[in-house]
């Protein structure tokens, strides 16, 4: 592809994702598609001459649109919101065009700087406890791929300060013991596997009528372990389940973590990003409390995935779980201490400008987009949930601060079930299953960009429909 054809190209393809954005409202939010169909449609064995890039266009349109599940739809209320913005979209295209690699400030200095200005612009933007800006003693922050890896990120540096980092010699994991409940998310125990802790290693903490963890249950888990020989190393206290929205109460458990000696890890993936508005800081209560922090702007803030806030207010631990220095990648200004190598802050060695698009969405589309946005889909859901208690035939399971109405037929859980699959059939929403203490849940996550009033209604009037038929 010459330059002049890559521009031609370039511009044939942004129209066609304004073309896409502009209309996906009016696809069906998931086709009906089986294993296989969309391979069937492909050729088996790679081109043996070049083609048009018309071609190519006419097969995105032809084939993979509609096997797609438009997670851009306005009506789709399944799993949890994953935004795009224009001006992110633009970000993602600066960063493939200048493809630098920035493992290290040397390898291009813009990249590492703007990421950790980012890092304390959204500090600054959430209303964050000081320990975890850049410019703290021990804290900072960098940009993860997603809260998956930030809580591995969290397990081995909380890993490293129990053992006194003797694990980077001995690897032995043995008596390390982890705490959450069984709200949290599933990268929780992927984590610790990962990190040489088993599943009977785990101690799932029960959580009480509002799905949150018991901290005076903690307390005893903890002491009977200290007991039996055992060290309690790390427990991740969540702002917002996945499955319900869930908030732990953070500053029981990080007095008990601080007291213990364990490492508490806070997990905002999903919902942390509605601090952004003022009125919604309670999201932040116990911070002050924790060694790590996570949350996403590519769910609720319309920042395209990926890009996951990390912060820790121990970056000693975590250099020292995650810093290899081979020769081939020392330089002055890391080794004087005057600039971040952001390798040593995460799992990979490679690294994207993923900061770009938090700088230029900020600058362009300024923090009011994404508050209007949160405080619409927040006031939705409250009113959505106003509708559900007057219809007998539904009931609301788990609380709703948010923008997430975790709701089930009184029927029973083989209702719901038909319920959620008739509605996700019928292509016009989507919506995703769970299940709380044994019950049947159906989902309506409100978190699109696109989202508003008119979708929420026809959603709700589509399930009611389908209940009147089952």
């Amino acid at each position: 592809m010459t330059p002049e054809e890559f521009r031609a190209n370039g511009h044939a393809l942004i129209d066609w994702i304004a073309e896409y954005l502009g209309n996906v409202g009016s696809l069906a939010v998931q086709g009906k598609i089986e294993p296989g169909d969309i391979r069937a449609q492909l050729p088996e064995h790679p081109p043996a001459e070049t083609e048009p890039f018309s071609n190519i266009v006419a097969d995105l349109d032809n084939i993979v649109v509609p096997g797609l599940t438009h997670w851009q739809h306005p009506s789709f209320f399944a799993y949890f919101p994953s935004n795009v913005s224009y001006a992110s979209i633009l970000a993602e295209l600066v960063t493939a065009g200048i493809g630098v690699q920035g493992m290290s400030w040397v390898t291009s200095p813009a990249c590492t700087e703007v990421e950790t200005l980012m890092l304390d612009w959204m500090h600054e933007l959430l209303d964050l406890p000081p320990h975890f800006r850049s410019t703290s003693d021990t804290g900072g922050g960098v940009i993860q791929g997603s809260a998956s890896e930030a809580t591995l990120s969290s397990i081995l540096a909380a890993r490293f300060r129990a053992t006194g980092g003797s694990i980077n010699t001995d690897g032995d994991t043995t008596k390390l013991v982890a705490y959450a409940t069984a709200q949290a998310h599933s990268s929780i125990e992927k984590g610790l596997r990962i990190a040489g802790i088993g599943t009977s290693q785990l101690r799932i903490v029960p959580h009480d009528e509002r799905l949150a963890m018991r901290p005076e249950v903690l307390e005893s888990l903890i002491a009977a372990d200290r007991a039996a020989g055992l060290t309690p190393f790390w427990v991740c206290s969540t702002h917002g389940t996945t499955s319900s929205l869930a908030v732990d109460p953070t500053a029981e458990i990080g007095a008990i973590a601080g007291r213990e000696g364990l490492w508490l890890h806070v997990d905002a993936a999903m919902a942390g990003i509605g601090a952004l508005a003022p009125e919604f800081r309670w999201l932040n209560d116990g911070l002050e409390y924790a060694d790590s922090y996570t949350t996403n702007p590519h769910k609720w803030m319309g920042i395209n995935f990926d890009c996951n806030l990390f912060w820790t207010s121990d970056r000693t631990s975590l250099l020292g779980a995650l810093s290899i220095l081979p020769e081939y990648l020392r330089s002055r200004a890391a080794e004087s201490g005057a600039a971040l190598d952001y390798r040593d802050w995460q799992v990979p060695l490679g690294r994207r400008f993923r900061s770009l698009k938090l700088w230029l969405s900020l600058r362009t589309d300024g923090v009011a987009a994404p508050q209007e946005m949160i405080r619409r889909h927040v006031a939705l859901t409250q009113e959505l949930a106003g509708w559900v208690l007057e219809d007998s035939r539904f009931a609301i399971v788990a609380p709703h601060p948010l923008n997430l109405l975790c709701i089930a037929l009184v029927d029973g859980d083989e209702a719901t079930d038909a319920l959620i699959s008739r509605a996700n059939e019928s292509g016009e929403a989507l919506f995703t299953r769970t299940v709380l203490d044994g019950k049947v849940a159906l989902r309506f996550s409100i978190g699109g960009r696109t989202t508003y009033r008119q979708h929420v209604v026809a959603g709700w009037e589509l399930l009611q429909k389908l209940a009147s038929e089952l």
